[in-house]
């Protein structure tokens, strides 16, 4: 409750222990949410919900579930069914290797956390939301969705995730819920090291911080905009991707963006 009686407005964020989903569960803390938070490690779960607690007073329920699994999104897609006022879409991975090396069923994993929990759990969320008539849903997506040539399953993910979004966006016009896909470049988080993904070549001008993506997400947001993309470098790359033929912008993110090695 706030100091008036009032309910706080509850967030659920998917993968808030670290990096981005972290920087999202710290900036909706600190504008009064209090938090769903879903991951698999139910001790950082736990010791997050505590941080958030002391520093801005925030009430978390902790969901334990693994979002690779059909029952793991099943227990996210009941909690969404009850009902919460926004939907943060992070969770997911990216691997090392190539395609054609790469294990079938890490692949298929890969698709579950990036694309199929993605469309369950905003399925599950849209119903009381529209309901209620007001809501929000960001889904994390990527630049490599926006630009061809950053390897494989991983851009196709997330190329899944922005059409997904802009299309939804078309259908809840007027229902008063909000959609945004947020697409950041190279991001100072655990990501990469997880992944097997070696960045010691890309060059800083490149890196992004975790606080300006979500300051940057939530400022679009509230101006109504359904795709962003923070920084100025990945503002000027994706429009010249659309403004340059397809084999230049692959050949030149295969080099920048490391586009081998990377599923």
């Amino acid at each position: 409750m706030t100091s008036d009686g009032a309910a706080r407005p509850v967030a659920l964020v998917t993968g808030p222990t670290s990096g981005i989903g972290a920087g999202y569960a710290r900036a909706l803390a600190a504008q009064g949410y209090d938090l769903v938070l879903v991951a698999r490690n139910e001790t950082k779960l736990a010791d997050l919900a505590a941080d958030l607690k002391g520093r801005f007073g925030a009430e978390s329920e902790i969901l334990s579930a693994d979002l690779a699994t059909a029952s793991g999104r099943a227990r996210v897609a009941d909690r969404l069914g009850r009902g919460v006022d926004m939907l943060v879409n992070n969770a997911g991975f990216g691997t090392t290797g190539e395609f054609w090396t790469a294990a079938p069923e890490l692949l298929q994993s890969q698709l579950d956390v990036n694309v199929t929990a993605v469309m369950q759990l905003t399925r599950a969320a849209l119903p009381s939301m529209i309901a209620a008539g007001s809501g929000r849903i960001v889904n994390v997506a990527s630049v490599a969705g926006l630009l061809p040539g950053r390897g494989s399953t991983y851009s196709g993910s997330k190329a899944y995730v922005i059409s997904f979004t802009e299309g939804l966006a078309g259908g809840l016009a007027g229902t008063g819920v909000q959609v945004q896909a947020l697409c950041p470049g190279f991001v100072h988080t655990e990501f990469h090291r997880r992944a097997g993904i070696e960045m010691d070549s890309i060059p800083e001008w490149m890196w992004l911080d975790v606080d300006t993506v979500v300051r940057t997400s939530l400022a679009d947001l509230d101006a109504g905009k359904v795709r962003s993309i923070p920084g100025l470098q990945y503002k000027a790359l994706t429009t010249m991707g659309r403004l340059v033929p397809v084999n230049l912008v692959r050949r030149l993110t295969n080099v920048l963006g490391r586009g081998r090695g990377r599923t």
